[in-house]
């Protein structure tokens, strides 16, 4: 299954997208946690979804310290 790293969508710039299930997949670092990046992620996330993908965001401590568990959630999203 492709995905692809830094893909362009619309305005955007999104750490990973799969076409073949239509997802998005963001790691977030400490700039999305104030409230202009809460703000920013939401309506992006709202944008993103008016494409029909679906977005699932990890922080970037999940992602150093509980990789098993973000690929457990990402393959719960797998069709088969």
């Amino acid at each position: 299954m492709k995905v692809w790293r830094q893909k362009p969508i619309d305005n955007f710039i999104v750490d990973f997208y799969c076409p073949k299930l239509k997802l998005v997949i963001e790691v977030e670092g400490d700039s999305h946690f104030t409230e202009d990046g809460t703000l920013y992620d939401a309506q992006r996330t709202l944008i993103l979804e008016g494409y029909g993908l679906s977005v699932i965001r990890f922080t970037n401590d999940e992602v150093i310290n509980c990789f098993e568990g973000v690929c457990a959630k990402i393959e719960d999203l797998l069709p088969f």
